[in-house]
């Protein structure tokens, strides 16, 4: 029997030249591939898949067990191997009443306890309850790295609409300029400053964390009263200066990436209310519900998947584009370079065993209009093609200024239509020679406006940004990687890459410093070391 990636290989070769436009001649091709779920709609059918390529792509995820992996990983089983842990994180958005057990423990009586510590601080500091030495507290400072930051700080920018509570600010990056910029102008008496590393011991994140608290107590006699720790290490943080009714934790069966859903989203629920958060974690566990239980054939994160892996495994695409027609989702496309990189950048599988092939795409975007301005012009004439991922929503927040919002969506629309249709070089010569040009000089200027077309791109479409559908976008995106993951073999929920060159740093620490000489160091690195020193 045919292997199905040599299936699949075997059809990616009869279909290279096919127009994607040409499946559109049955009049059928929208309904009989997209899918919608509670709002949202998926459309894949500007993509050169078809229904064998579909069936075949179903049934990778039947070879790969994704039906067994997914209650497991729901289940609380400890799927994540190499760390031997549970990968629960959709636990933190489960309602009340669930029974979610991992370790023969029910973990839901200690997620919502969190929950609702977390809902009366952001309620106390909402309405003035909990006030800093000068207040009322008019500003949050999120300091935290790589889930701790992108997760909150993307939440908080798409979900400004809802925004009734203090000012919310993010430092992330241990460049000095980041904490210094962010910190310039704020009030340090009416300031809270939220520490987010489960361990406290993130090097970036505590280095910001020391600057902070110096700069709270050139004016705050007592700077850890307005300091909060979001991590699982209350000891550390006592030591810091944060009382433990200021510490919230969350289990080693949360991944950083995974984790805004609990006390990493705790500035996200301060800047919208609890009952906003609560329809955010709604959304996504709707998604969860979906993701359970709907059929391959209209399961939105499957077939989200199996599109990026036709994309990525078979045709060989190196890059996803994902591009939201939305600025207040600017932030959702680094969220994703990490949630996609970091999961499945992976070169073995779950076993040890060499991968043996290609691992997950290069993730990468910004919001429309700004990247047509930008990039675009490689994504139609490039030597490359680049899947595309647009998102849109059906309305925006702003009524009064509804030109500008149908102007967005006919912007998204056409770009997804010319990355298809293109332009052959006849319609050129025809369109120049309206325009008056004839002869060589009009066949070269013909070239340079030929558009390849036949470029795939998807299109989740939706009524409106709200909590809820952030909500169930996000979980979308997860279960997606999650898919793709388990038809690869890949464990998607470690992360060993990031560690190396943090273990490099800390070694050349003393060494930028002058304290010890870069001795056994390459002669590239050492010749760096003097130059910077110098």
């Amino acid at each position: 029997m045919m292997d199905i990636w040599d299936r699949l290989q075997g059809l990616q070769a009869q279909v290279a030249q096919r127009r994607i436009r040409s499946l559109f001649e049955d009049g059928a091709r929208f309904d009989g591939f997209s899918a919608r779920f509670d709002g949202m709609l998926l459309d894949y059918s500007k993509t050169n898949i078809d229904a064998e390529i579909r069936e075949a792509l179903i049934a990778l995820t039947a070879q790969a067990g994704l039906a067994e992996v997914r209650e497991a990983m729901f289940t609380g089983d400890k799927i994540n191997r190499t760390e031997g842990r549970a990968a629960l994180h959709t636990a933190l958005r489960a309602p009340e009443g669930a029974v979610i057990e991992t370790g023969g423990q029910d973990v839901m009586p200690g997620v919502i306890e969190t929950r609702a510590r977390m809902a009366r601080f952001a309620t106390a500091l909402r309405g003035g309850a909990f006030a800093g030495q000068g207040g009322r507290i008019t500003d949050v400072v999120n300091i935290g790295i790589g889930g701790s930051d992108l997760g909150p700080a993307m939440a908080v920018a798409a979900l400004a609409p809802y925004h009734d509570g203090p000012r919310v600010h993010f430092v992330s990056n241990v460049d000095g300029a980041h904490i210094h910029d962010t910190l310039a102008g704020l009030d340090p008496e009416t300031t809270v400053i939220i520490v987010a590393s489960k361990t406290f011991t993130t090097i970036e994140t505590m280095t910001n964390a020391a600057t902070a608290r110096d700069w709270m107590a050139e004016t705050v006699a007592d700077p850890g009263a307005q300091f909060v720790a979001l991590s699982s290490s209350t000891e550390r943080a006592a030591e810091f200066g944060i009382a433990p009714e200021r510490v919230f934790g969350f289990e080693d069966w949360v991944g950083g990436r995974y984790s805004v859903w609990g006390p990493i989203g705790l500035s996200l629920m301060i800047a919208i209310g609890p009952d906003e958060f609560a329809r955010f974690l709604d959304g996504a566990a709707a998604m969860d519900a979906h993701f359970r239980t709907a059929p391959e054939s209209g399961n939105l994160p499957v077939l989200l998947a199996l599109v990026g892996i036709w994309h990525r495994q078979i045709c060989g695409y190196p890059s996803r584009a994902v591009l939201p027609y939305d600025q207040r989702l600017a932030l959702l496309p680094p969220y994703l370079q990490q949630l996609e990189m970091e999961s499945n950048g992976k070169r073995v599988a779950i076993d040890g065993a060499d991968l043996g092939r290609v691992s997950g795409p290069i993730v990468w975007g910004a919001p429309g209009t700004n990247g047509q301005h930008a990039f675009y012009q490689l994504l139609h004439q490039g030597t490359d093609v680049v899947p595309c991922e647009f998102m849109v929503a059906a309305e925006g927040h702003e009524p009064h200024l509804a030109h500008h919002h149908r102007l967005l969506v006919a912007n998204c629309l056409a770009q997804a239509e010319a990355l298809m249709k293109g332009r052959d070089l006849d319609s050129a010569r025809v369109m120049l020679a309206a325009r008056g040009w004839h002869g060589d000089a009009a066949e070269v200027q013909a070239r340079h406006r030929v558009f390849p077309g036949n470029r795939p791109s998807v299109m989740l479409a939706y009524d409106r940004l709200t909590p809820r559908r952030l909500g169930q976008i996000v979980a979308l995106y997860e279960h997606r990687v999650f898919v793709e993951g388990v038809v690869l073999g890949i464990n998607s929920f470690d992360q060993w890459g990031v560690e190396l060159g943090k273990e490099m740093a800390t070694a050349l620490g003393p060494v930028l410093s002058g304290e010890e000489s870069a001795e056994g160091k390459d002669g590239s690195t050492a010749g760096l070391v003097d130059f910077l020193r110098r």
